[in-house]
């Protein structure tokens, strides 16, 4: 059967109705990752070739007394229904403890101006949010950034884990185009941003 007649038998079961049983797989323990896990190759090699592929970059926020935020370029869609985004984390994040109390976070979309506004929320122990301009969204509370292209605002819903990161699941409560939309994206590539 060639590709087109696997994907009419797709359809076909799938307009059917009927159901296909799928067993969920056990939950994975948090742990770190064993000497026996770890691959042969070099670290530096492997940012140096992954670093060919370029990406998005945002800030994950949170509210709080005082609020949370990181630069995050690992942010993707999920799920259309039900909506879910996911970004990661590294397990030895600073904020991502004051994220995970918080239980929601605000996703902004930087635009290519923002790169200085990038490096300084890529800043450890600084306060992330002298000078910047920004205004609760809706659902959260968590800080939508000035300038930026869009917003999503999520309720974390799973946190997954993923070597020496954390795999974060948000369902959006709410989302739409900031204030620069309309702007190029900041994109980072091998390095550096574009």
């Amino acid at each position: 059967m060639g590709q087109a007649g696997m994907a009419e038998a797709a359809v076909r079961y799938l307009r059917s109705g009927r159901s296909l049983a799928v067993e969920a797989l056990p939950r994975p323990e948090l742990r770190c990752v064993r000497e026996d896990e770890r691959a042969p190759l070099e670290q530096a090699e492997f940012r140096r070739v992954l670093g060919s592929f370029a990406s998005g970059v945002t800030v994950v926020t949170a509210p709080g007394e005082e609020p949370a935020g990181f630069a995050c370029q690992s942010f993707s869609s999920l799920s259309l229904d039900p909506p879910l985004v996911a970004f990661m984390v590294g397990r030895t994040s600073t904020t991502w403890p004051r994220i995970a109390q918080a239980g929601v976070f605000c996703v902004n979309v930087l635009s290519a101006q923002q790169g200085e506004l990038c490096r300084a929320f890529a800043v450890s122990g600084a306060d992330k949010f002298a000078g910047v301009a920004h205004d609760p969204a809706p659902a959260s509370g968590s800080p939508r950034l000035a300038g930026t292209l869009a917003w999503i605002d999520c309720t974390i819903h799973a946190v997954h884990t993923g070597g020496d990161h954390l795999i974060v699941v948000g369902r959006v409560d709410a989302l739409g185009p900031g204030d620069g939309d309309g702007e190029p994206p900041l994109l980072f590539h091998k390095g550096r941003f574009l």
